[in-house]
């Protein structure tokens, strides 16, 4: 974890961009909390999330789950493994929630992540929309082509997003994209071809991306990784990349 402590209205910047970039169908706002409400299986486009790291009343998240209840969803929460949450998780354990994704949120200078393609790599391209290949990597093979295709569908119409691609031969081998909002850049849908992995490409993607983030006046960029996923996280930490905190999912099961 790193050491550098923000602010609360730094999270909360961090919060609210998160929830701009992945572009809810509806986002509602009550007791501090953002609910957005999306169908399919991003699902920080459909978890409720706290903009602010204070203890918990059961009576907010008797609201939060009349707000879901009410268009048709399933409760969900994204909550920071911060020690003011402990009386909620007890009380979601007592309703039959349980946790799982454990994701870091991590955070790096846009000049450091410039420099994690190394001297005279070529950065990946950057446009203003995706294209056709750019989709397709997502859908490619070793990807969940239904998680693909809601991943693509919802960062294509986040307005403002940039899309970063390293080509071969007509082909986009690799491929991310950069949300700006609430004073930060952020990185969101990495992709590299299974096969391709190994050859740096990630790298030139994420250091595209700085570079545009750099023309645009941004000097500190965030992103969003499985805290399982070891292969992305050593590659964000040769970008500078250091976790500030992390989170969980919270689901409420349904029983008979």
């Amino acid at each position: 974890m790193s050491t550098l402590q923000l602010s609360a209205a730094e999270i909360e910047a961090i919060e609210r961009a998160t929830i701009a970039a992945v572009s809810p169908d509806v986002t509602e706002e009550i007791d501090g909390w953002l609910l957005p409400f999306a169908s399919g299986t991003v699902k920080r486009a459909k978890s409720a999330v706290p903009l602010h790291r204070d203890a918990v009343e059961a009576a907010t998240l008797d609201r939060i789950e009349d707000r879901y209840d009410s268009h048709q969803a399933a409760p969900a929460l994204r909550l920071a493994d911060a020690p003011c949450f402990d009386s909620l998780r007890a009380e979601l354990e007592r309703r039959h929630y349980v946790a799982d994704s454990p994701t870091c949120v991590q955070i790096a200078s846009v000049r450091r992540m410039r420099q994690v393609a190394g001297p005279g790599a070529a950065l990946a391209d950057v446009d203003g929309a995706p294209d056709g290949a750019w989709s397709a990597l997502f859908l490619g093979e070793g990807f969940d082509p239904v998680d693909g295709a809601h991943r693509v569908r919802m960062l294509s119409r986040a307005k403002g997003t940039l899309y970063a691609s390293v080509r071969e031969n007509g082909r986009t081998l690799a491929a991310g994209a950069m949300a700006f909002g609430n004073g930060w850049a952020s990185v969101h849908g990495m992709r590299t071809d299974q096969a391709q992995r190994g050859r740096g490409l990630a790298g030139r993607v994420l250091a595209g991306l700085a570079q545009a983030a750099s023309e645009r006046g941004f000097e500190r960029v965030f992103l969003q990784v499985d805290a399982g996923n070891q292969a992305a996280r050593s590659l964000y930490r040769r970008a500078g990349f250091e976790t500030h905190w992390k989170y969980s999912y919270w689901q409420r099961q349904q029983w008979p």
